[in-house]
């Protein structure tokens, strides 16, 4: 073993990244190892189901780093090797190849991996979920093959790729089993106006509909069976939400509870091993109780303070979630935690497309949703988790800084 095996992250992606970079931003001089199973160097993904995946974004502008960054910063890539197992004891990290890489520190960032339908037909060629930059490919190559999309899912993923595949000039159903689509997130009101955006561009969403079956010939589909008959298609996309990759911490005995457990500065149990990304389910100061987030804004923000936190600094997990989407001719921001039953306070007019929600509880912000208006987030974080009236809320002539 190394005299100094310094820090290992597993994971390759945009909190792996953020890990090394701020390590060696605040003088981080011991080894830093970056393990992953892609053999892509760290990528951010928000513009696969956005901008890249409707070609007007080019892949190299997706990378973290230029392609020498990390050797020109003394990083050790093993890209494309992925981790089998972690070794607490002896602290170390065995690969798929055969070979293992020590450590002192080591960082958890294995992100999460797309939910799967088991139903019959789900492994029929055609069928696709979006994750990685190949997905992504795939599913442009397709935009140029015409034919009919149906898009299982009504979540953040699933309307970006019907936004997408409408704007090339496909056919869209979007099967969704809830109500409304993003309703467990927005709630009634807004899952309403996201409904109709997508209605009003030509998708055929369907909501309160189950699924039985993608049905094929010749090994590839060409229809999903929902309890109100069959819907043909040419490609099928599932969007039914993520899961974290969990496996390798759960083997290696650390704790897993809707993530890898962590505290309010990432560590879990082990006091060798942090975890930050999609992976984590870490205590949250800001609300008051553990929270797993997986979105862009989160995965840098905790790499960075995973990296700090080796280092010793004070710095925790208290900041508000963020994320945000494209969909046709709508931008939105969102910050905070809401919950879909809390109390909805529009600022404007939905009909106009330009608007702020607000949600409430118990008088309290707890979030806030900024539509096709701009430059105003840093504002509507501010306001998170403060007392302030329905009507003052929703007054356009009161100033947000005011508020």
């Amino acid at each position: 073993m190394a005299a100094d095996p310094g820090c290992v992250v597993i994971g390759a992606g945009l909190a792996a990244a953020n890990v090394a970079q701020t390590l060696r931003e605040e003088g981080f001089d011991e080894p830093i190892t970056l393990i992953g199973d892609e053999r892509e160097r760290p990528y951010e993904r928000p513009a696969l189901s956005k901008g890249y995946l409707q070609g007007s974004t080019q892949a190299s502008s997706l990378y973290v780093h230029g392609e020498n960054w990390y050797a020109d910063h003394g990083i050790d890539t093993r890209f494309g090797q992925a981790a089998v197992s972690i070794d607490r004891l002896g602290q170390e990290v065995r690969l798929a190849s055969g070979g293992s890489v020590p450590f002192r520190q080591l960082v958890i960032t294995t992100g999460s991996c797309p939910c799967v339908l088991d139903i019959p037909g789900a492994g029929l060629a055609g069928v696709r979920t979006l994750r990685r930059i190949g997905d992504a490919d795939a599913l442009r190559a397709a935009l140029d093959e015409g034919g009919r999309w149906v898009v299982i899912g009504g979540g953040w993923i699933g309307l970006e790729v019907a936004s997408a595949a409408r704007a090339a000039g496909r056919e869209v159903t979007v099967l969704e089993q809830a109500p409304l689509p993003l309703q467990r997130v927005l709630g009634d009101r807004l899952g309403r106006y996201f409904a109709e955006l997508h209605r009003s561009h030509g998708v055929d969403l369907r909501t309160g509909v189950s699924i039985s079956e993608i049905v094929g010939s010749g090994g590839r589909a060409t229809g999903v069976r929902t309890d109100r008959g069959l819907v043909p298609a040419d490609l099928v996309v599932i969007g039914v939400g993520a899961t974290p990759n969990t496996a390798l911490a759960a083997d290696a005995g650390l704790k897993v509870d809707g993530g890898v457990v962590a505290d309010e500065r990432l560590r879990t149990g082990d006091p060798a091993i942090l975890a930050a990304g999609d992976v984590v389910n870490a205590r949250n100061t800001a609300l008051g109780r553990s929270l797993r987030v997986e979105h862009w804004d989160n995965a840098i923000r905790q790499g960075r303070l995973a990296a700090k936190s080796i280092l010793g600094r004070p710095d925790q997990y208290d900041w508000q979630p963020y994320f945000y989407t494209d969909q046709f001719d709508l931008g939105m921001e969102y910050v905070g935690h809401a919950h879909a039953d809390d109390d909805v306070v529009v600022r404007g007019d939905t009909a106009d497309g330009e608007y702020i929600a607000f949600w409430l509880r118990d008088g309290l912000v707890t979030a806030a949703m900024n539509v096709n208006i701009w430059d105003v987030n840093d504002d509507l974080r501010s306001l998170i988790g403060r007392a302030i009236t329905a009507d003052r809320l929703a007054d356009v002539d009161t100033a947000l800084g005011d508020l």
